[in-house]
């Protein structure tokens, strides 16, 4: 080991310390990254939003790829260019300088899609959209069949332990309710939700989802994506 990398490595471990003594949380942080380009709310709210993730999670580190902005966190990669942002966020993933990034309008393969979280209008409770971008399978029903597992694995690691599973009312939710149920039968713990109609069922309509009925929601991801 060189004399420079050792010096990097024992300034690391002192910058680490320092940190836990102020935080209270030891161990290396997560490091999230966040393009702050591309969003329709514009790159002040995605501070905000970075900001209060920040402030709220002593054992992540959020870092900045986008223009410079008057802001207290970190910015790892100046760009004015969404698409220059995407490139440098892949370069910082691919070669471990941040462990995780957050990004806008980026051009999935298929079989990724994303898993978003919105808190219901009509009670203030956290509902997991399954999925709201990306594409998970080129079959309609196929795919929202892998958007409710996808869901599942979110709302656990998000610390619902038990999460209800509702499958919104578009084409093909009946086939859907049908494979699920059957993954249920053969093993795989499914929880499903009842709808808040007086027929209840775990096919839920507008209602169910303004109140969170569910904890996790099933859709098509363009459906998904508009909500």
């Amino acid at each position: 080991m060189t004399t420079e990398i050792a010096k990097k490595k024992v300034a690391k471990v002192f910058d680490q310390i320092a940190d836990a003594l102020e935080s209270g949380v030891y161990g290396e942080k997560t490091k999230i990254g966040i393009t702050t380009l591309g969003s329709e709310h514009g790159v002040e709210e995605v501070i905000k939003g970075a900001e209060l993730a920040a402030k709220q999670s002593a054992d992540i580190e959020v870092v900045l790829i986008g223009p410079k902005v008057d802001t207290d966190l970190s910015l790892i990669a100046e760009t004015d260019c969404a698409e220059t942002a995407h490139q440098k966020m892949e370069e910082l993933l691919q070669v471990g300088d941040i462990d995780a990034c957050v990004t806008n309008h980026f051009n999935f393969p298929i079989g990724v899609s994303t898993v978003g979280k919105v808190i219901t209008p009509g009670k203030g409770e956290e509902l997991i959209i399954a999925t709201s971008t990306g594409t998970s399978a080129t079959d309609r029903i196929s795919a929202m069949i892998k958007n409710a597992l996808y869901g599942i694995i979110a709302a656990k690691a998000t610390g619902v332990e038990e999460p209800t599973i509702g499958i919104l009312n578009v084409d093909g939710a009946r086939q859907v309710e049908k494979a699920l149920k059957e993954l249920d039968e053969n093993g795989y713990k499914i929880n499903f939700a009842e709808s808040i109609r007086s027929d209840g069922g775990c096919v839920m309509r507008g209602n169910d989802l303004l109140v969170g009925a569910a904890d996790v929601m099933v859709t098509d991801t363009l459906t998904g994506n508009l909500l």
